[in-house]
């Protein structure tokens, strides 16, 4: 293969972050070439919408931005220029409708992502932009060529602008499996280590615990991780008791502290407040209350509503001097202690932390060391929960790539 007369870009990756690229080159009416390893694109943000695409949210902007944390400074930019409000927009350009649900996540209104991606890839035809799968990319060759492994063996091809939107490592069977990593270091461009995000994470539970409760959700409770200072700060949400551990919505909000704890002290602390909806004060009075012949359970269970699985992990996590002690018990119920020694695997992972180096890259997320190469999407250096704020920064990531490598050519033709 070879370059057209025109100048050519190619945007080696098919998720949304390489088809937002995509979409913005070919706007800007230069040919555009998307290679993707998998059999067809978009095959993770598929998985995303099974059980209803969550596309953003819709909480207030700056407290949208807050949530990618550490990167939010450096993200800013990139996501103002394609807010929460602009990508519905851009949505709804598609002929697909969106509904804010009461978490206050947007959705699609068929929930589904198929319909927007089939939508999606019907302009992006139709503005010209060519597709080709089964493609792995194998790094450059010795001349700045691109290399490929496909189905009838190696290829080559020559590119004016590259966009690279090879995910993150999670999911390696969607296509998101970190390979690239070594492909760049090779190049001389530095990548933070990749890491589990949104994850669940590993605790040896006891034969009991998991006989009677193994896969029950434990709703609306206090979910915290001390801060430097030791401070805990609660959050109502919910997680589930797994057969290796702990999983859910509330665990992965707090995932990265959590990862960072166990690389930092060998494990973590998860703090659960198992009775959110009463002071401190009441549970110690109630706790203290004189039982008479009735047992603590049933003591608890008929002064506090403590029962199942709530009281089960008391018994996990303390020991019997601190059960028997009114005060402890009662500072427990409030603040119990639930020791974490690993994260599940990156495979596993809904997404991933570490990537490219944002000081590798310009304000345009150009290679610094490889002019005319951008990078988008999770294989950047950010994390996020999820709530819509994983796919806004790879779309966002994705058009400011996309608009960088448009600018490029023009300055190359």
């Amino acid at each position: 293969m070879t370059s057209s007369s025109r100048p050519r870009a190619v945007v080696i990756g098919g998720g949304p972050a390489g088809l937002m690229a995509a979409e913005r080159i070919a706007a800007a009416g230069f040919e555009c070439a998307v290679y993707d390893a998998m059999p067809s694109v978009g095959r993770k943000f598929l998985l995303a919408g099974v059980g209803g695409l969550n596309i953003t949210h819709s909480e207030p902007w700056p407290a949208f931005v807050a949530r990618y944390g550490e990167r939010a400074g450096v993200l800013r930019p990139w996501l103002d220029a394609f807010d929460n409000r602009m990508l519905c927009d851009w949505v709804h350009g598609l002929g697909v409708d969106t509904f804010v649900g009461s978490s206050g996540k947007v959705f699609p209104s068929q929930m589904k992502a198929a319909p927007l991606l089939r939508a999606w890839l019907a302009r992006l035809r139709g503005a010209g932009v060519t597709f080709h799968p089964r493609a792995r990319w194998q790094g450059w060759a010795d001349d700045g060529t691109l290399l490929f492994d496909a189905p009838d063996g190696r290829q080559t091809v020559v590119a004016d602008a590259v966009v690279l939107a090879l995910g993150g490592g999670s999911w390696k069977k969607l296509g998101s499996d970190g390979a690239w990593v070594g492909l760049l270091e090779q190049a001389g461009v530095a990548v933070a280590p990749l890491a589990p995000a949104n994850c669940g994470f590993e605790r040896r539970w006891s034969d009991f615990l998991l006989e009677r409760f193994a896969g029950e959700a434990v709703k609306s409770v206090g979910l915290a991780v001390a801060d430097a200072d030791g401070k805990l700060a609660f959050r109502r949400a919910g997680f589930v008791i797994s057969r290796y551990g702990v999983e859910g919505g509330g665990v992965y909000a707090l995932s990265a502290r959590l990862r960072d704890a166990i690389a930092r002290d060998g494990h973590a602390t998860l703090w659960v407040d198992l009775l959110p909806d009463f002071l401190p004060e009441r549970v110690a009075a109630e706790v203290a209350r004189p039982r008479g012949a009735r047992s603590l359970a049933s003591h608890l269970q008929s002064r506090l509503g403590l029962k199942g699985a709530r009281m089960a992990l008391v018994h996990e996590c303390l020991d019997k001097a601190a059960i028997a002690d009114p005060a402890r018990l009662a500072a427990a119920l409030k603040a119990l202690p639930v020791t974490l020694d690993a994260p599940r695997p990156l495979d596993e992972a809904i997404s991933s932390a570490g990537g490219v180096r944002f000081e590798e890259l310009d304000g345009q997320l150009m290679l610094r060391k490889r002019p005319g190469v951008f990078c988008a999407g999770e294989m950047l250096d950010w994390e996020a929960p999820t709530g819509g704020y994983l796919l806004t920064a790879c779309f966002a990531t994705g058009r400011a790539a996309g608009d960088g490598a448009a600018r490029y050519l023009e300055g190359q033709a």
